[in-house]
């Protein structure tokens, strides 16, 4: 789930401004004119001259004179801006490799060991991992806390260099330090990387009734087309009502979101754009879609962010089905991708969404209609494990927000939790 400016050239031209006589669109700081200077434009904020000045000093002073990566120290210094402006888990910085890996997400086929990341009070946390995937086989569970990659401590780090650590070439091994708080204790998870090929939407019915759970992951590429092709299955094989999970589900794009909601709502808005004026644009909903009139439940949690919150406010706002679980993540900017020189990126917020009767999300998030809460770790009843379960099972198990609501659909008894 960011895009913004051009400071490397800037950057890359220093030492050469420093022994230059410069014109009246200049303010130079520093008397000595054979060591490197601060520079700024008369247009620029004077504050801006605190960056070169910092800059000055670390190149003159830092001892160990390896670290001094000019392309490094320029992209932290571009990452810790865009992270200033507050636009958690939405507006960032991406390095070259980590924008090739954004797209490879979202198009659903990527190298690594299948599992959603995301930070959860300043911690590196499993979100949840991929059904099937080399995380989910090796053990992994969503809110595990990622202490260590191969034996680095990367507390100190980006999400997305842990995320860059974790991945890597097929059939190699990555190994993570992580801290269950379930249990209480840490486990060393070796997991052997693959291709993962990550199905959008899967989807089963429930045993022992007409109620379908289909699971949207995220918001990529083939969303639409893979949430028609559940629905009518699911439709063929009886289903009278559904329950559509997008717990954890991180988001994704913008026109997928619409496309999504539109199969279940028959008319009115999406959502609505702010920009930085206050003008509103809204979304219409496209018509056609092919479960506009079947009962309806949403899950949703702490880690439904962007697109998800679109499609949840949405449901709620048109009355269309009922949510259950807990607030979703809060995140609703509009991200514009600024491409840099080197072929990095910022990914930055430049407008924000509303819901159709023009609720904020940003920092906000989507409130449930029910709230149940959740511990992280809990093992969450998906398409895949519904298929091995009877209700009765179901019915015993962990997930409390799946039985809510089977609860509302009328499948199980009403227990008033």
């Amino acid at each position: 789930m960011r895009r913004f400016i051009k400071i490397t050239s800037i950057l890359v031209g220093l030492v050469l401004l420093a022994a230059v006589t410069f014109g009246a669109g200049l303010v130079v700081g520093g008397t000595n004119l054979w060591q490197p200077c601060i520079v700024r434009t008369a247009d620029q904020p004077a504050q801006f001259s605190l960056f070169w000045q910092a800059w000055n000093i670390v190149q003159q002073n830092f001892v160990d004179r390896q670290a001094l990566d000019p392309v490094q120290l320029t992209y932290g210094a571009i990452r810790g801006m865009v992270d200033a402006l507050g636009d958690t888990g939405h507006s960032a910085f991406l390095t070259p490799e980590q924008r090739k890996e954004q797209q490879s997400d979202l198009s659903g086929t990527f190298t690594g060991i299948g599992a959603q990341m995301g930070v959860k009070d300043g911690l590196p946390i499993i979100v949840a991992p991929l059904d099937g995937s080399p995380a989910e086989k090796a053990g992994l569970k969503a809110g595990d806390i990622i202490m260590k990659v191969d034996g680095e401590d990367v507390s100190a780090l980006s999400l997305s260099e842990i995320v860059t650590k974790v991945r890597g070439p097929n059939n190699t091994q990555v190994t993570l330090t992580i801290l269950r708080p379930k249990d209480e204790k840490s486990l060393d998870i070796t997991i052997t990387r693959g291709e993962i090929t990550s199905p959008t939407a899967t989807w089963s019915m429930i045993p022992d009734s007409k109620v379908a759970l289909i699971r949207l992951s995220q918001f990529g590429e083939n969303a639409t087309d893979q949430m028609v092709q559940a629905l009518n299955a699911a439709k063929a094989a009886g289903a009278t009502s559904l329950i559509v999970d997008v717990r954890s589900n991180p988001g994704g794009l913008l026109q997928q979101a619409i496309r999504v909601t539109s199969q279940f709502l028959p008319d009115g808005n999406v959502m609505m754009e702010e920009d930085a004026e206050g003008n509103r644009t809204p979304f219409p909903v496209e018509l056609g879609g092919v479960a506009t009139d079947l009962p309806l439940v949403v899950l949703i949690n702490a880690g439904s962010a962007s697109s998800s919150e679109i499609f949840a406010g949405a449901i709620q706002d048109h009355q269309r089905g009922q949510l259950v679980g807990e607030t979703t993540f809060g995140t609703g900017t509009v991200l514009q991708p600024f491409n840099l020189n080197d072929g990095s990126e910022i990914m930055l917020g430049t407008k924000q969404w509303l819901t159709s009767n023009g609720r904020l999300i940003r920092k906000q998030g989507i409130q449930p209609d029910v709230e149940v809460k959740l511990p992280l770790g809990t093992d969450l009843i998906t398409p895949a494990t519904a298929k091995t379960m009877t209700l009765e099972e179901i019915k015993s198990s962990e997930d409390t927000q799946m039985i809510k609501a089977l609860e509302l659909l009328k499948v199980l008894p009403e227990t008033g939790n």
